[in-house]
């Protein structure tokens, strides 16, 4: 993780063709619906009256399971839902707490393949229409794609947010988030926790970085609003994150509670327009951070617990009537002040509605049935929310067919016009730095021989790697003789000096080498690595595969490019690029800063190169 360098120069630089697919062709058409009317209202409300205390508390829960399916999970899953939940499935699960919503996670095995996914996806409607009150499930994940995806391969990639800054345009925005939402919508998930809303100043920020859009408040907004619109056309709600925004911290809210000092005007400037613009475009649900904002809320308390930030700005002066949910209350931004006991009743009493993921269900669950009975929380308060998730179930019409068929799933997930799209958006993304000489785009007859080494990190699952290999294989295919080299050792992306004088020996004889960088510090080994395979006097190509900030920490390649992440779909798009198959046409979003100065900008927003 790269040092936290001075904001000054960053805050400054962030305030100053296209594959058709049509929901037709995705399927989704139908799931394209509107606001509830007043008589879908009327009959919620008599629904609402008809439920129980605690099946109302239950709705407000959005919680894990483990296991692939929903009544006849893994041993090893029922031993983790019990020790977790105290429950042995999913459908015991919503038989015992009511929950209304039921978040899919890779590493709790729900996500092994679409038709396991979409059966997994019946048996927990069929458990909800089975209840005393019988109530569709919201079916959630993250599918922020790029470096956050729950649903991997044969399902399609897109790249992630701020790839899609890099082109920064309206229309690839909203096909990404189509595709996606059709796949989604398709596989019973109708609850996407995307876009990324943040307004990523922070070159430091360690918890959102490639996952926001960008540096530029308005260009993110224009973003956000056209995920927005792309997800909910295609019948998946779609969740801005994090509010009141969370770009410019240097702490990850997963492991501590960051701190925001952006004054109230700063907020309206920097944080702000997302939200407005996803508000805007109608947006389903919104999801709170768990940070201290002190201009916004003076009070030491993170902003899902904060009433002035969550129903005196986002409902009272952003005029937003939708669902608030909060960030996995398990969390520990959210947990360092107050017990498990009282977080879920104080986000309630602060404005939220959904309540995600908290760590012991039974504590939460029966915390929140408490404060209701002993007046704390108006029931009246509680039936508000609950009406405010069944409108969002209604508009994703699961009251009329919560169910889906792997029919569906088949002519929808991983279809080839979503590849090609995948394919044709990412290539749009790559964005070309430096080009010494003009080395680029590489010659097939006097630069055939290439090397590929660098740092493979672990990728999302399902969306394949490891990165060098991914490469090569492209390269392969554009009529390249390629190998590669991978320099990490485990999880650690920093070469150990070994594994530079292997990739310095098999530099040796070869026409460029193609080398991976992930997130270089001022101390990291990776320098070493591209400056001793520059001294071989190989031509050096450079890759940041993650953040774009790199560049500013290495010396010696005669080209550099970015790729925001390192997915399949993002690292064929840059051997595409790399072979001149495609035209580097990305620009940076965000501003990168000199590595020995960082109030210094080095490359601005809207710089990149072409050929």
């Amino acid at each position: 993780m790269t040092s936290r360098p001075s904001r000054r120069a960053v805050l400054a630089g962030a305030t100053a063709a296209t594959a058709a697919v049509s929901l037709a062709a995705t399927g989704s058409a139908a799931h394209a619906l509107s606001t509830p009317s007043q008589a879908d209202r009327q009959r919620l409300r008599r629904l609402i009256s008809r439920m129980s205390l605690e099946e109302k508390v239950g709705q407000l829960f959005v919680m894990r399971v483990f296991g692939h399916s929903a009544t006849d999970p893994d041993p090893a899953d029922v031993a983790s839902n019990q020790k977790e939940i105290g429950v042995k499935n999913a459908a015991e699960l919503i038989a015992r707490y009511h929950v209304g919503g039921i978040i899919y996670f890779t590493w709790a095995h729900n996500t092994r393949d679409p038709h396991q996914i979409a059966d997994l996806s019946n048996g927990i409607q069929k458990a909800g229409l089975a209840q005393p009150t019988p109530v569709p499930l919201l079916i959630s994940t993250d599918q922020e794609h790029g470096i956050v995806a729950r649903v991997g391969a044969p399902a399609t990639l897109m790249p992630g947010a701020m790839a899609l800054g890099a082109h920064a345009s309206r229309e690839d925005t909203r096909i990404a988030a189509r595709v996606a939402g059709a796949e989604l919508a398709a596989l019973g998930i109708r609850q996407n926790y995307a876009p990324v809303a943040d307004v990523n100043v922070n070159p430091a920020n360690p918890v959102i970085g490639v996952r926001s859009f960008g540096a530029a408040p308005e260009a993110v907004a224009r973003l956000v609003a056209a995920q927005v619109e792309g997800y909910q056309s295609s019948g998946v709600a779609a969740t801005a994150k994090h509010f009141p925004g969370h770009g410019d911290t240097a702490v990850d809210s997963h492991y501590g509670l960051p701190l925001i000092t952006h004054s109230r005007e700063q907020w309206e400037r920097l944080d702000a327009p997302p939200f407005k613009a996803a508000i805007a475009a109608g947006i389903d649900s919104i999801m709170t951070a768990h940070l201290l904002f002190p201009a916004l809320d003076p009070a030491d308390d993170p902003a899902t617990l904060s009433r002035p930030i969550l129903t005196g700005i986002l409902r009272e002066k952003l005029g937003y009537d939708g669902v608030v949910v909060t960030d996995s209350l398990g969390m520990a931004g959210v947990r360092q002040k107050y017990g498990d006991d009282r977080v879920p009743v104080l986000a309630l009493k602060a404005g939220v509605d959904q309540l995600l993921n908290p760590p012991v269900l039974s504590v939460a669950w029966n915390a929140v049935l408490k404060a209701v009975r002993n007046g704390e929380i108006e029931e009246k308060r509680i039936d508000e929310s609950i009406l405010r998730i069944l409108e969002l179930k209604t508009r994703r019409g699961l009251f009329r067919d919560p169910y889906v068929t792997h029919k569906g799933v088949d002519r929808t997930v991983g279809i080839r016009p979503h590849l090609v799209a995948a394919d044709r958006v990412s290539e749009r993304t790559t964005t070309l730095l430096v080009n010494t000489g003009r080395l680029l785009p590489l010659n097939r007859r006097k630069q055939r021989n290439l090397l590929v080494v660098g740092v493979d990190p672990a990728a999302p699952s399902g969306t394949g790697g490891p990165p060098t290999t991914v490469l090569a294989k492209a390269l392969k295919e554009l009529g390249f003789t390629a190998t590669a080299l991978s320099t990490s050792t485990g999880s650690r992306p920093d070469p150990t000096q070994e594994k530079i004088d292997a990739a310095v020996a098999a530099a040796k004889g070869k026409d460029a080498v193609i080398v991976a960088t992930y997130n270089v510090s001022a101390k990291s080994s990776q320098r070493s690595l591209v400056s001793s395979l520059a001294e071989t006097g190989v031509p050096v190509i450079h890759l940041a595969i993650r953040n774009p900030y790199d560049i500013a920490r290495i010396t010696g390649a005669r080209a550099s490019l970015a790729t925001y992440s390192w997915t399949d779909v993002e690292l064929r798009a840059a051997a595409r690029v790399i072979a001149g198959r495609a035209r580097p046409v990305g620009k940076l979003p965000v501003p990168v800063p000199r590595g020995d100065d960082p109030d210094q900008v080095l490359y601005p927003i809207g710089y990149g190169l072409s050929y």
